[in-house]
């Protein structure tokens, strides 16, 4: 939630309280996932979202009243009864939503996260959302809403006991890792295998990247729809005289050079991940079979490779001769993209960007007209 947690950051900055709703679990087909969130600004500017508009105006008056009292409340929201317009999910599926008043004292964990998401380090916020009455104090009240940060090796705040936060702070560090928010439960002094509190991950981690290989037209619209989904995205080409970053406005960085060169030395540094997707549109087998060879011995989330089904066959030819497996050549998408029918580069830019978002999260493709069972995904 990266324009919630800058708003948050600046009304802070701002000596000003927020009320601040998170998604902290979703069940069936809930429209999106943990970590959504919602902001409310004591003005009663609203920032982000948990539902697409199912619930906001509910969530709105629980914020306002957080706002006032101090006191987080934990809602789940279900099915509404669309006959006794009663709030919830027309869509189906279930919510629960953590809302928690943000004051200005929290300032040194929010600088803490924002400095390190400024120097692209992984940061996380971890709060407690649920107790029981087992807490030794008899008081779950008073653990509700405590949180640590986790801005680069930096960790700030306690959740209320030493063993608790060792416990969280490692856990939340291996979500991190795997770039998910997520529900974590303990005992009261941090026993994985103990029940009385939960506790929220809310992870920032560092954008997924986009390497776009081969500086042509269709690359500019590919590299525009890369960034709208959010991914940092790189152009790289041999030739400068194509690879500017006048041409590529959208492009995070643009990058002269060999591209198999390019992509083993990124991947080598370890700033290439799982999360990384490569779309080569050079269809040029001098560029193409060294860098597709680099990349197919990788466990990237997507390699695309754009060229016709003649230049599919010679490449794929090719490239079994560098001595590739056949499971490692069928995670070759080529011809890139899904068939959407799209003639101009924005229409094929529209394609890859479906067929990566399908390869993401286990998507056909298909009409969701043409399908049973629920739309959204667990993820």
């Amino acid at each position: 939630m990266p324009d919630v947690f800058d708003e948050m950051h600046r009304r802070c900055r701002d000596g000003q309280p927020v009320a601040l709703a998170t998604v902290v679990a979703t069940w069936h087909s809930a429209p999106r996932p943990p970590g959504a969130a919602l902001l409310v600004a004591v003005d009663g500017t609203v920032t982000g979202s948990v539902s697409g508009g199912c619930v906001e105006a509910d969530l709105y008056e629980r914020a306002r009243r957080v706002l006032d009292t101090g006191r987080p409340e934990l809602c789940r929201y279900g099915i509404s009864d669309d006959d006794a317009y009663t709030v919830g999910l027309t869509c189906g599926g279930v919510l629960d939503v953590f809302v928690e008043r943000v004051d200005p004292g929290a300032l040194p964990e929010l600088n803490a996260v924002a400095a390190a998401r400024r120097a692209g380090q992984p940061a996380a916020v971890v709060t407690c959302v649920s107790a029981d009455a087992a807490d030794a104090g008899g008081d779950p009240a008073r653990r509700l809403g405590r949180r640590l940060a986790l801005g680069g090796r930096r960790v700030l705040g306690s959740l209320g006991d030493d063993r608790l936060d060792d416990a969280a702070t490692a856990d939340a560090l291996g979500l991190l890792a795997a770039g998910h928010s997520g529900l974590l439960r303990y005992g009261y002094h941090g026993q994985r295998r103990g029940s009385g509190l939960d506790v929220f991950v809310t992870a920032y981690a560092t954008p997924p990247r986009m390497l776009v290989f081969g500086a042509i037209d269709f690359a500019a619209a590919v590299a525009r729809i890369g960034a709208f989904l959010g991914y940092r995205v790189t152009v790289c080409d041999a030739r400068p005289v194509f690879a500017t970053a006048r041409r590529f406005p959208e492009a995070d960085e643009v990058v002269v050079r060999w591209p198999h060169r390019y992509l083993r030395a990124e991947l080598d540094a370890g700033r290439v991940d799982e999360r990384s997707v490569v779309c080569v549109l050079t269809h040029d087998p001098r560029f193409d079979v060294p860098l597709l060879e680099v990349a197919l011995r990788h466990p990237l989330a997507y390699v695309g490779a754009m060229g016709s089904r003649r230049t599919h066959d010679e490449r794929h030819k090719l490239l079994r001769e560098t001595g590739l497996s056949s499971a490692q050549l069928a995670r070759l998408a080529s011809p890139i993209g899904l068939d959407l029918g799209g003639r101009t580069p924005e229409e094929t830019a529209v394609s890859v960007a479906a067929q990566i978002v399908a390869a993401r999260w286990g998507g056909t493709g298909r009409p969701l007209a043409a399908l049973d069972g629920p739309i959204h995904r667990p993820g």
